[in-house]
């Protein structure tokens, strides 16, 4: 069971180097953190997908910041290992090299959850996590978590951390929202079996829960073309009219509707999701206002309820 506490929402940092300058990410986590929130999440390959990045740009951003700010001890750090280009996957030594990468652009002298950023079939566990042990015995690391990892996987890792006396993964990331709900099926109900705990990305579905996006409506977003496929599914259309609904009962955004019904889901730590301007950290740090009723729960749970579930 994770001793980490993130607060109502964590901050994704995926934006920060992508569609968020420096300038403007620290606006985004000078609101977020003096707004009351507590953790923030990125990697190291965010964002090497832009031309003329190379990854990591994220973490420098965020440790600029920490060394602008005096912020770090106000903040429950999150980053990742595996999928940066010059430091892929999850032997031994990629691990010890990649952590001492983050720990220089993040310029801090520990990470509080480690993520296995993809899980690496090529190596087997008991290196990777005999390596991450080694991270946390040495003081540079406070949690380890795995993310995209098959709830098979994730059993296999407890009983190897099990019966080597190892460490053992404590939090899960994966794909989890309203209109992603495949989660529910076998993952959490593995998570609870594990004591372990669930902090989703797509929160929101690359913005389709801000509301934002609606029949006959153009956004102008990076991610709009994930969004607007959501509009194909006519359950999502109508998950709109729900959330704004719920939303004005609440006097919230819908944004935070779509957050507090995902934080009350079994095993949900808490939420991640991203903000370009300090006005949208308002919209999400809402979430924390909100208790939704158990008729409120069932009324948007309804609608896009797994087939399999």
């Amino acid at each position: 069971m994770t001793a980490l506490d993130f607060g109502p929402v964590m901050l994704g940092g995926n934006v920060f180097g992508w569609t968020t300058d420096r300038e403007q990410s620290f606006r985004v986590l000078d609101a977020f953190v003096d707004g009351g929130g507590r953790s923030i999440d990125t990697a190291d390959v965010y964002s090497a997908w832009i031309e003329g990045n190379s990854g990591g740009e994220s973490e420098s951003i965020i440790g600029e910041w920490f060394a602008s700010r005096g912020r770090r001890d106000d903040v429950v750090l999150a980053t990742k290992v595996y999928s940066h280009p010059e430091r892929h996957g999850l032997s031994a030594r990629n691990i010890a090299a990649a952590v001492e990468d983050s720990l220089r652009r993040l310029q801090t002298d520990r990470i509080d959850l480690y993520f296995a950023h993809r899980d690496d079939q090529e190596v087997p566990l008991e290196e990777t996590l005999t390596a991450f042990d080694r991270l946390v015995r040495d003081g540079k690391v406070r949690e380890l978590g795995a993310s995209n990892h098959s709830p098979a996987r994730l059993r296999e890792a407890a009983e190897v951390a099990s019966s080597a006396g190892l460490t053992p993964y404590t939090v899960a990331q994966d794909e989890y929202s309203l209109v992603a709900r495949d989660a529910e099926i076998d993952l959490l109900p593995t998570l609870g079996t594990l004591g372990m705990v669930e902090v989703p990305y797509s929160s929101l579905a690359s913005g389709f829960l801000t509301g934002k996006y609606r029949p006959g409506a153009t956004v102008d977003s990076k991610r709009a073309g994930s969004a607007a496929k959501h509009l194909d599914d006519p359950r999502a259309v109508d998950l709109l009219d729900v959330l704004d609904d719920v939303a004005a009962a609440q006097g919230v955004s819908v944004p935070a509707i779509a957050l507090a019904w995902l934080a009350a889901q079994a095993h949900v730590a808490a939420p991640i999701a991203s903000a370009r301007t300090p006005e949208q950290v308002g919209d999400l740090l809402q979430a924390a206002r909100v208790t939704l009723t158990r008729q409120e729960l069932e009324q948007l749970s309804a609608v896009t309820e797994p087939v399999s579930a």
